[in-house]
């Protein structure tokens, strides 16, 4: 799995500077804005930022891990913060595919 979110932040962060290079983050924030079919797909980000928070907050809780600066991240950058919240994590001995290993 690392591999894959491995292959998703970069090329989304690329393709996430380029598009802030061309237009800002305030022009991207107002491109978001420019229409109702633009509003609406901004509602959906904002819906799924937070709940993916709220899951970041309750995982991190179970696992003694900081949420804090993930869930800043998605705040301000969206799904950059669940990425690196799943890439970041430490990996379980013994685990395989977010199963547990059986004794």
């Amino acid at each position: 799995m690392r591999p894959a979110l491995i292959l998703v932040l970069a090329a989304f962060g690329a393709y996430s500077l380029y598009v802030i290079w061309e237009m800002g983050y305030v022009g991207l924030w107002e491109a978001c804005m420019a229409n109702i079919g633009t509003w609406q797909l901004l509602l959906d980000f904002i819906i799924m930022s937070v709940l993916a928070v709220g899951w970041m907050a309750r995982d991190a809780r179970r696992t003694g891990r900081s949420f804090w600066p993930y869930a800043l991240i998605t705040i301000s950058a969206g799904s950059f913060g669940p990425l690196l919240y799943l890439l970041l994590a430490p990996r379980k001995s013994g685990a395989r595919l977010g199963r547990e290993a059986t004794a």
